[in-house]
């Protein structure tokens, strides 16, 4: 079991560990997004906001079919509106979008960019290759994180104990507890963010059983997957097959007369008092502008995973903003609804804002747990390399991909976002431009340990990711952005969010730059004592330090 967790989570750590790490950061995607388009920052909705979105869609698209408006709260600003010409195409291809001023109503031309969707799709599809390889890599190697983990529990004999353990100023010994304690505190949280995650692509990894129910047609399961979340055909969307001659086309033309909407503020009190934790989150409009106008209220936030958060809905005539009755939805299976509920817990798209810093805060420690076997697979060998007298060129090679790999990356989401401000707004493909500047800055510093000192490189860039990320909040501001105090007082909670965040971040690598400076000085042994020359591997584990760990606590029990 050593020998599996061991090699299980060296061969794949350096993927597993971008994983982690962009995984995490996706619990704020939305929040990233909003942060990487300054133009929406001074969008500050007020109690006219979904009023005033309306009348622009008015005037903006008076002959669709459907408008849908997505209105802002703790994790949006503005308004994101949608809707469908006449004869459009289906899907997304035939829906047109949109971005409006929450206070004015008025469109907003923000930067291109892909934000925190660029993150959230590297995390299980990696980039520049075909998305179901980047699925079977990224399947593959969360398979081997969960034989690492399950391996790395039994070989831990002492796992409870240790949790409860901290003998202080004992050294490496006290940071050896402290990763124990860290370690087992998040075990339940990589346990279901693994499983859950191979649930997900269990379609993917697992085919046969759709393949046999569905004799190989996979669009059939998938059309039948999505049917409880189809609208529902008849009145409500104003769409439903009439029959009949002259009299059923003058019934339709009468119909289809532009006539005033009803206001809809009466209409989001009513919803209010019936959702008064989650408020509105959406509201949909079939056949505005007509006398078969509905209005579909949508609450803000769901309160099950069995149906994975999907939210209430409320419907409304929209000549008379009278309430009628919305379609029921279809009964969940009790399969599906057990699906639901797992990859509910991996998505965390239920969270509200504490439980969301909870999962983000549980998902450092996961990505932390992640790097810390690498490096412990190099602090081990230390011991060999005295031997040898030299440094063979695989313990190398493990040297410059740890740096390249863990503090790298950090460097390179940090440049991701300074690239995101210095880039002119008008650039022609500039999302693109974002995208390879992170693996340029990558790149770079997977080159830069190759011709540093091992130390030397990792202080190094932990330093340049401390600085990147602290100074974050400053070039919002700088940039065209809301500062922090701004966007903490118009409660734009998306905006100030995502600068905490990178604050966090800042604070957690400054913290490892002072243990490596700090490590470096303490490990150097007093002239009088020759015995304290063999040291060298204590002072290289101050490595460790930064990167709590299962792995380490079960090498040092064993």
């Amino acid at each position: 079991m050593s020998w599996l967790h061991t090699w299980s989570g060296l061969l794949l750590g350096w993927l597993l560990y971008a994983v982690f790490f962009t995984g995490t950061l996706s619990f704020f995607r939305n929040e990233i997004t909003d942060w990487m388009r300054p133009e929406l920052h001074q969008s500050v909705p007020d109690a006219g906001t979904a009023q005033r979105g309306l009348d622009a869609m008015q005037a903006i698209a008076p002959k669709a079919t459907t408008w849908t408006l997505s209105l802002p709260n703790e994790r949006q600003t503005a308004i994101e509106a949608s809707w469908r010409e006449p004869g459009a195409a289906a899907g997304r291809a035939g829906t047109q979008r949109t971005t409006l001023d929450a206070g004015t109503g008025e469109q907003l031309q923000p930067r291109e960019t892909r934000g925190g969707a660029f993150l959230y799709r590297f995390h299980f599809e990696l980039y520049a290759m075909p998305r179901i390889w980047g699925r079977w890599i990224v399947g593959f190697a969360t398979m081997l994180m969960l034989v690492a983990i399950i391996s790395g529990v039994i070989t831990h004999k002492k796992i409870f104990s240790d949790f409860f353990t901290f003998r202080p100023r004992k050294g490496q010994r006290s940071w050896l507890d402290a990763h124990n304690a860290t370690a087992v505190l998040a075990l339940p949280f990589h346990l279901v963010i693994t499983f859950s995650g191979l649930v997900l692509l269990m379609n993917m990894l697992m085919p046969w059983g759709v393949q046999t129910a569905y004799n190989g047609d996979s669009n059939a399961y998938f059309s039948e997957l999505r049917g409880n979340r189809q609208a529902q055909p008849g009145a409500a969307n104003g769409n439903a097959p009439r029959e009949g001659g002259r009299a059923n086309r003058q019934a339709d033309a009468a119909a289809d007369t532009p006539v005033a909407m009803a206001p809809v503020g009466p209409m989001l009190d009513a919803a209010l008092q019936q959702w008064p934790a989650h408020g509105v989150g959406s509201i949909t409009v079939n056949a505005p502008g007509t006398a078969r106008a509905t209005v579909e209220l949508r609450e803000g936030g769901g309160s099950s995973l069995v149906n994975r958060g999907a939210a209430s809905t409320l419907l409304f005539d929209g000549v008379t903003g009278e309430p009628r009755q919305a379609p029921e939805a279809a009964a969940i299976s009790w399969p599906r609804a057990t699906s639901n509920v797992v990859s509910s817990l991996h998505l965390g798209r239920f969270a509200e804002p504490l439980v969301r810093w909870l999962l983000f805060l549980s998902g450092v420690v996961g990505t932390i747990m992640a790097a810390t076997g690498m490096v412990i697979w190099v602090v081990k060998r230390l011991p060999e390399r005295r031997k040898l007298g030299r440094t063979p060129h695989g313990h190398r090679l493990v040297e410059v991909l740890n740096v390249g790999a863990i503090a790298g990356l950090s460097v390179a989401t940090a440049s991701f976002f300074w690239f995101n401000r210095l880039l002119p707004a008008d650039l022609a493909g500039r999302s693109d431009w974002e995208i390879r500047g992170f693996f340029t800055v990558w790149a770079l510093c997977l080159l830069h340990p190759m011709l540093r000192p091992h130390r030397q490189a990792w202080r190094e860039q932990m330093l340049l990711a401390t600085v990147l990320l602290a100074l974050l909040p400053l070039l919002n501001g700088l940039s065209g952005g809301a500062w922090l105090p701004q966007s903490i007082a118009n409660a734009q909670w998306s905006i100030a969010g995502f600068d905490l965040m990178m604050l966090v971040l800042a604070a957690l690598h400054g913290w490892m730059v002072w243990w490596l400076v700090r490590s470096k000085q303490t490990a150097t042994p007093p002239a009088r004592k020759p015995a304290a020359a063999a040291k060298p591997a204590a002072a290289d584990a101050g490595l460790l330090a930064p990167h709590a760990a299962v792995a380490s606590a079960m090498e040092q029990q064993r």
